[in-house]
């Protein structure tokens, strides 16, 4: 007799990028080159510097041994300072642990803020790992919705109805994936005072804040000195360093909520991988003009895909920040993957369907233009010709 499958597992969808990738095996070439635009991947290679420390750590003897459970100090004490430096805030090593990148660090918060048979307040559209992690551990995402009207940002006081007593956090994404909605700081703000007058988790998925125009702090969580009672913030590697490959993610929390994720960490990694942290300890202090030369060209593809969209009636950009922007296709009432595999099978543009980012999401496309040159992204205007 054949062993069962966990059932919280056996329902769960198949990773849907594979998926997406299959539409564009099928494209013939006929107007040039595949572009890409379905993963939020650094289209460039790490800095020339970075990736020498990096294979310079992987002959180093010591990285193949253990590290600490919650990463090495250099890298937490790097990551602190310059995320403290970044908000103004007094943040420490302390208050660090890097995980094998930012889904790990998501799955970390979910465990340790919820168990089976509690519920997680979702916006949607969601990011599709966070609603499937949520579901294989037994923990039910609730969809809050996110509105184009309102630029995809959601109302905390659509949050406030949708709390229970199965209620345990609120997830947010901001920069967001899939819209590139920026939440303001005082919406962020607001949805802290919630988590705080509920005694909820505020869960704070910051992947993508590198990317955001200007140097400013994006948000006021931090000032607060209890912030760690209900705060977790998350973050990534991957994007900002173009190190995806060394899945290296970081979370910031207070002190008794560190014990929790140490706990949880042991069992999972036992320690994040060293190399990427060895070499990231270093870049984090001396590559911050190349991070910010990969953020300003980031967003000048921003600009020439607002000005491609603007040119086609029926498309219209209703969302568009760090990596992504959430695009509205013509054809309303057509299923958004039947939209989605057509651009990819007939015009070698490969975007991903709404619907794999929630309920209610057949009207719009994702398109994640980070990883594809500017050149490509102006290419997408005579794609678009006679769609």
């Amino acid at each position: 007799m054949r062993a069962a499958l966990n059932p919280l597992i056996d329902s769960l969808s198949l990773p849907p990028i594979p998926e997406a990738q299959a539409w564009a095996r099928a494209y013939d070439g006929a107007h040039g080159p595949l572009i890409n635009l379905s993963q939020a991947v650094p289209g460039s290679p790490p800095h020339a510097d970075l990736l020498a420390r990096l294979a310079e750590a992987a002959g180093n003897a010591d990285a193949a041994r253990y590290g600490m459970i919650e990463g090495d100090l250099a890298l937490r004490e790097a990551y602190a300072a310059e995320t403290a430096a970044q908000y103004g805030a007094a943040l420490d090593a302390g208050q660090v642990a890097i995980t094998a990148g930012c889904n790990e660090a998501f799955a970390v918060a979910a465990m340790l803020a919820a168990q089976a048979g509690d519920e997680v307040i979702l916006p949607t559209p969601w990011y599709f790992n966070h609603q499937t992690t949520l579901a294989m551990l037994g923990i039910t995402p609730i969809a809050l919705p996110a509105r184009a009207e309102n630029g995809f940002v959601p109302d905390p006081a659509d949050a406030r109805a949708l709390i229970t007593a199965r209620t345990r956090a609120i997830a947010l994404v901001t920069p967001n994936n899939p819209t590139g909605a920026i939440y303001p700081p005082e919406t962020l703000a607001a949805f802290a005072a919630l988590a705080r007058e509920e005694g909820l988790w505020l869960i704070l998925d910051e992947t993508y804040r590198d990317f955001l125009a200007g140097d400013g702090a994006p948000h006021v969580l931090f000032d607060a000195p209890d912030w760690g009672d209900n705060l977790i913030a998350l973050y990534s590697f991957s994007k900002s360093y173009a190190v995806p490959g060394h899945r290296l993610g970081a979370m910031l929390a207070g002190p008794q909520t560190m014990e929790g994720i140490v706990k949880i960490l042991d069992n999972l990694q036992i320690c994040p991988a060293r190399t990427g942290q060895i070499a990231l300890a270093w870049a984090i202090p001396n590559l911050r003009q190349w991070r910010a030369e990969n953020r300003a060209d980031i967003l000048t593809r921003a600009g020439i895909f607002t000005d491609v969209i603007a040119r086609h009636p029926g498309w219209k950009v209703e969302s568009i920040g760090a990596y992504f922007a959430y695009l509205r296709h013509p054809w309303t009432g057509t299923p958004a993957a039947a939209i989605a595999e057509r651009l990819a099978r007939e015009r070698g543009v490969l975007a991903l369907p709404g619907s794999y980012f929630g309920p209610d999401q057949e009207d719009f496309l994702r398109v994640a233009f980070a990883n594809v040159e500017a050149a490509q992204v102006a290419g997408l205007d005579a794609r678009l010709v006679g769609m």
